[in-house]
């Protein structure tokens, strides 16, 4: 099978939010979503949005493994979901992710003259009342290192003193975040009703608007926690990697607006029967080794062959070949994947940051790109090779290590080649690399130009879907997303009555038109109409 993945190299961010607000116009800039990022950019060490989103003890995101080794959601099985359906208390609150708010520019504009400065008061754009600003979706921002907020980490907990957190001892890197759109994606299996689904032809996880039915398991189930509740419809969203222009052979707009160029977009080809077995292994760290072990050579003939049999098309097993998602993971190996140890095999993937390093030995008077100073400091980093393992390799720190290790010999062997001295071959050499190839990952990580960073074919029809071929995302639906009618925040700060999205006569007439509920407005008396399939004829009660 084939899917559409990314990489983001965590060097090139400078934390513009530009993605995160290009995202937002495009995809949530409506009622009911004033909460909603799809894209985020969180500032690392943090707590990430939602607070403390990492820590599954609290949440019971993702998958865990039984007493007798088989996979398992860590929220439990079926019955336990739907004994508590009515009451979910792994369920994020509003206030842990923040009460969206504006200000109020009237009092700017129609204040009358006076000795008096007017102010712009902050106003909740739930209920419009005045309201005090407490958090926010990147409240963390440049705030590396500080003790107000840094210390709820939930990966500092886990290695204890190794960061320091006085302000002059810091240091900072940014992770923006995305859904995963996952192999083995835990929303899909919390989802009640089946309105989450993975896409055959490009493995994209989206939500069907017409079969969900606003039960916001999925939102509990998602370790990432990349799924939210529209309250205004009554639905689930994520980011759906902007398919529409995947479609047409276009990167995301995340991606197409990026200030730092740090995203590739690329096919993966992967085996789906090793899925499995990859994320059931028993250690922790092991799973990202096993993860590499599902991805297919797209060069190896057999495999090009196999997968064109299965129905992928040739122009998509080219596209693979020319992945630059496939050589950073599996050619290079310099890209990790965030947060293995929750078993849902994700697919965007982080190549860690490595800057920092050579600013620290320059102000020490040392020669900051020199291959020996660069391979010794990343092990004195001030934010040590630990955390960034707890982030991306679930505490093996060896592959973080090669890592940037092959990070820091890429620079020393192009600094070499700037300066006009003769190549070192010892340099690729110590890191399982040749010259050649230093000069391709330079390319691609340096200099690539667009249609390098994405290679992305043209869509094509993977097969039926089992009750989403007709339908899709469902995006066409009123309130739904990408849909732009009214004002977001004029809207939400008038805070109109909710009014019950309109719910078809399925199962009398031709029984197509779309089922939609809306349970903000249920009375808890009865069956909401929509809320369950209807009967078929002469089906008992």
């Amino acid at each position: 099978m084939a899917q559409v993945a990314m990489v983001m190299n965590l060097d090139k961010c400078i934390g513009c939010h530009t993605c995160s607000v290009t995202c937002k116009q495009t995809w949530t800039n409506r009622p009911g979503t004033e909460y909603v990022w799809f894209n985020n950019v969180e500032t690392r060490p943090g707590q990430g949005y939602p607070r403390g989103y990492e820590d599954q003890d609290r949440w019971n995101g993702g998958w865990t493994l039984n007493r007798r080794g088989r996979l398992v959601p860590r929220a439990g099985g079926r019955f336990r979901r739907l004994s508590g359906i009515f009451a979910n208390p792994d369920l994020p609150e509003l206030n842990d992710y923040y009460e969206p708010w504006t200000y109020d520019y009237a009092t700017l504009t129609d204040a009358p003259l006076g000795d008096d400065v007017p102010t712009a008061a902050p106003r909740s754009l739930i209920d419009g009342r005045p309201t005090s600003v407490e958090w926010g979706p990147n409240w963390d921002d440049d705030l590396g290192g500080g003790p107000a907020h840094v210390a709820n980490d939930p990966m500092l907990r886990k290695i204890g003193d190794g960061i320091k957190l006085e302000y002059e001892q810091s240091f900072m890197f940014y992770l923006p975040r995305i859904c995963e759109h996952c192999l083995n994606p835990s929303c899909v299996a919390a989802c009640p009703s089946g309105a989450l689904y993975k896409r055959i032809e490009d493995g994209i996880v989206l939500v069907d608007q017409d079969r969900c039915r606003g039960w916001r398991m999925c939102v509990s189930g998602c370790p990432y926690k990349k799924i939210y509740f529209n309250h205004r419809t009554g639905k689930a969203e994520k980011c759906t990697l902007c398919y529409p222009r995947i479609e047409a052979g276009e990167p995301t707009v995340c991606s197409e607006t990026c200030v730092g160029r740090l995203r590739y977009l690329g096919v993966i080809l992967y085996d789906p029967d090793r899925v499995g077995e990859a994320a059931s292994v028993e250690d922790d760290r092991d799973l990202y080794e096993a993860q590499l072990g599902c991805f297919l050579d797209p060069d190896d003939p057999q495999v090009a062959a196999a997968a064109e049999a299965s129905g992928v098309p040739h122009d998509w097993v080219t596209a693979a070949r020319r992945s630059p998602v496939h050589a950073l993971i599996n050619k290079y190996r310099v890209a990790l994947p965030l947060h293995p140890e929750y078993r849902t095999m994700p697919m965007v993937w982080y190549i860690p940051p490595l800057s920092p390093i050579v600013d620290a030995l320059a102000e020490t008077g040392n020669d900051g790109e020199d291959a020996g100073n660069l391979f010794g400091a990343i092990e004195s980093l001030r934010i040590p090779v630990s955390y960034l393992a707890e982030l991306f390799t679930a505490g093996d720190e060896e592959p973080v290590r090669a890592s940037l290790r092959k990070l820091a010999a890429m620079r020393a062997h192009m600094r070499r080649v700037n300066l006009g001295e003769p190549e070192d071959p010892s340099i690729a050499g110590s890191v399982g690399m040749d010259t050649d190839q230093m000069r391709a990952m330079y390319r691609l990580l340096a200099l690539a130009k667009y249609d390098e960073r994405y290679v992305i074919p043209t869509a094509y029809s993977g097969g039926s879907f089992t009750g989403h071929a007709d339908h899709g995302c469902s995006l066409e639906g009123p309130g739904g997303p990408g849909m732009m009618d009214g004002d977001a925040a004029g809207e939400a700060f008038h805070a109109p009555p909710l009014v019950p999205a309109p719910s078809s006569a399925a199962g009398e007439g031709d029984g197509d038109g779309p089922r939609r509920v809306n349970l903000l407005n249920w009375n808890g008396h009865g069956r909401p109409a929509g809320l369950f399939p209807p009967r078929a004829a002469g089906e008992e009660s």
